[in-house]
């Protein structure tokens, strides 16, 4: 049995993910029973409400069920050699079953489709059922009465026409107006004369065998139109006769349905270009064949910069129609032996099969980044939303479909890094470049476990008379191999994996506790600490610091701890809230590197600031940079208005600290004064 035991490594579940979504947008209104069981265990992973209340569930209830927990025991042992079969060899099976409800016995006709990978490994089984009782029952009426079985036929649905022979003698309605024919014109003519002549041997075939049975086929209406149709033979006693009773059933919308299935199975929904599972599969096998003719193609990876804030701003709603609308302009960019699929979000990849010379796969590139930075009119305004595109060749940077993918997408983010609204080829160093990334990941979530982060502290000392007041403690990775690290080589990536959160409750620990030694040395020294947005959002982080105060025995008044301007703007009545609970420890709170955020005036006279700190960038070369000093001097008197200390860092020379003494800045910070140095800031 050639089963998956483990799902692939970029995806949890991806039949639930990739399917399920795709078919709930039609499960809910077709005229059938519709579910989705998983191949290893049989347990449903999709089911629409049809099905699920059929079963006594609803569409959330019968998830993850077995087969045997939704029908029954009896019925799945019943029905377990059509799975056996379905596993084994990967056909399809159907069969019809009872289902005793409490209005009484209903026949089903259940089709099992089995679902498979692009390998070849079964993924799973669809189960189409129909409710086919009128039939069954109509069925035995037939063979009970000769008058219930004019009604049945005169009531029916389905055509069904008798045959002695081969000769038709009886046809219902349905069936005169399936095929466009009068009973008069079809009573006395044989019944092969109405079937597609490609399929008159397997027919001829099945009348031979004298069986009730059942097979698909197809019929040929008046018009000469070819109708898909199933057969379902039964034999019947009519007039004393013994006839062969065909029931045909009309295809044409079950194959509609099963077409439209397969094909949200290979296409996004919203923008009808091929998935993510299906573009993988094609491309495959357009590298596989340009081996074989020694061609070559380029993929194009292309991402959309920014795009979270349109829907942030104007709503889902108007981000999948802005999607819609650049997902048309891509594919009118392209030839039509070009594919073009939506990866996800708001991602998507050309590829560009053939042997294309550099200079035009650049010209596609260009005009894919003109067409896709037109404007759209979303609500009535025009919205720009420009793409950053990153493109790799076959077979010269990769040898299969994955890593052309993943080196076409590591060229687009470096061109997200260089400026984005432009295009990038692949660079075998990116690779090189992603690997040293994930080695300092790995390293990086380890490093806490293993102790290599220390804290150095940077002295702040009074403007007038140079006596150190406080300090600020600032991160340090000692690496085993890359010694010390400095913040800005890591702090980003920790913030990436939220690593940052349990890096900050450790340096706050940290600093409170060096706080504490020095306290007990005789030295009141507050300490400061920056914290990362995350920290501030993390539910709790006012309890987290009222944790480590109490674990080391610490003040409040202690501890100060420094946030940005941006911080300020997201989620502000949270932001407020913590802050207050922070200043209710006694805990000071600076703004760090003012001047160089967006946060308003009434937001610093609002919120519970103590300190501003006026950003190093500012400091820079007063008095003689005319536009930093004005700046400084305009942040200390804004400062001394709303009431707030302020601390100029990255004081460095000094003619910096004359003039900041000059403008009444009372804290100063920098090299000027010490560097951070690992153990306490001052002489003990």
């Amino acid at each position: 049995m050639n089963q998956r035991t483990t799902p692939p490594p970029t995806a949890t579940q991806p039949l639930v993910s990739e399917h399920a979504s795709l078919l709930r947008l039609v499960a809910n209104s077709v005229p059938a029973l519709m579910a989705f069981y998983d191949s290893d265990t049989f347990r449903c992973l999709f089911a629409n409400s049809a099905y699920a209340r059929t079963f006594g569930f609803n569409e959330q209830t019968i998830l993850g069920r077995s087969l045997e927990e939704i029908i029954g025991a009896e019925a799945a042992q019943a029905i377990e050699p059509h799975i056996t079969e379905l596993r084994q060899h990967h056909r399809s099976a159907r069969y019809e079953r009872q289902l005793d409800t409490a209005q009484g016995p209903r026949w089903l006709d259940v089709q099992l489709l089995p679902h498979l990978a692009s390998d070849g490994v079964l993924d799973g089984a669809f189960v189409l059922i129909n409710d086919i009782t009128p039939r069954r029952e109509a069925e035995l009426a037939l063979r009970q009465s000769e008058e219930r079985l004019s009604k049945f036929m005169d009531a029916s649905v389905e055509g069904i026409v008798f045959h002695e022979n081969g000769i038709i003698t009886d046809a219902n309605l349905p069936l005169q107006r399936l095929v466009g024919y009068s009973l008069a014109e079809l009573l006395g003519r044989k019944t092969l004369d109405f079937i597609a002549p490609d399929q008159v041997p397997r027919a001829m075939a099945m009348v031979a065998q004298r069986a009730e049975l059942s097979y698909e086929s197809a019929l040929v209406h008046r018009d000469g139109s070819r109708i898909p149709v199933e057969f379902i033979v039964r034999m019947a006693e009519r007039g004393g006769q013994s006839l062969r009773m065909v029931i045909v059933r009309d295809l044409r919308a079950a194959l509609a349905q099963r077409a439209h299935i397969q094909h949200l199975a290979h296409h996004d929904p919203l923008t009808n270009l091929l998935n993510r599972h299906a573009f993988m599969e094609r491309l495959a096998e357009h590298m596989a064949g340009s081996r074989s003719r020694e061609q070559q193609g380029a993929l194009l990876f292309i991402d959309l910069d920014h795009f979270k804030r349109v829907n942030d701003s104007l709503g889902h709603v108007a981000g999948d129609l802005l999607l819609q609308t650049l997902a048309q302009r891509l594919t009118a960019q392209l030839r039509s032996s070009d594919l073009v699929a939506r990866f996800g979000g708001d991602e998507f990849v050309a590829l560009l099969p053939g042997a294309l010379q550099p200079s035009q796969v650049e010209d596609v590139a260009g005009k894919l980044l003109a067409a896709l930075a037109e404007p759209v009119l979303l609500e009535g305004r025009p919205i720009s939303v420009t793409p950053s595109v990153g493109i790799a060749l076959y077979p010269q940077h990769a040898g299969n479909a994955a890593d052309l993918v993943k080196h076409a997408d590591a060229a687009m983010y470096q061109a997200k890094r260089q400026g984005r609204a432009t295009h990038r080829w692949y660079d075998p160093l990116f690779s090189q470049r992603a690997l040293a990334a994930l080695e300092l990941e790995t390293q990086l979530t380890q490093a806490i476990a293993r102790g290599e982060f220390v804290l150095h502290y940077q002295p702040q000392v009074r403007a007038a008379d140079g006596v150190l007041v406080g300090c600020e403690a600032l991160i340090r990775w000692r690496h085993p191999t890359r010694g010390l690290v400095e913040p800005d080589r890591f702090i980003a990536l920790a913030e990436e994996l939220r690593l940052i959160v349990p890096i900050g409750t450790w340096v706050l620990g940290e600093a409170a506790h060096a706080a504490k030694r020095w306290q007990q040395a005789g030295r009141e020294l507050p300490v400061s600490v920056n914290l990362s947005s995350l920290q501030l959002r993390e539910p709790g982080f006012a309890d987290t610091v009222q944790q480590v105060l109490a674990d080391a025995g610490l003040p409040g008044r202690l501890l100060e701890v420094e946030i940005t301007e941006r911080m300020l703007m997201d989620d502000a009545d949270a932001v407020c809230a913590t802050l207050a609970r922070l200043h209710a420890l006694g805990v000071r709170v600076a703004i760090d590197d003012f001047g160089t955020g967006y946060s308003s005036l009434g937001a610093l006279n609002q919120l519970p600031i103590d300190r501003i700190k006026i950003d190093r960038s500012f400091i820079r070369g007063v008095p003689q940079h005319a536009g930093n000093a004005a700046i400084a001097r305009a942040i200390v008197m804004l400062a001394a208005s709303l009431g707030r200390e302020v601390v100029a860092e990255g004081v460095e020379t000094e003619a910096e600290r004359e003039y900041l003494v000059g403008l009444g800045c009372p804290l100063l910070q920098g090299l000027l004064f010490g560097a951070p140095t690992e153990g306490a800031p001052f002489r003990a």
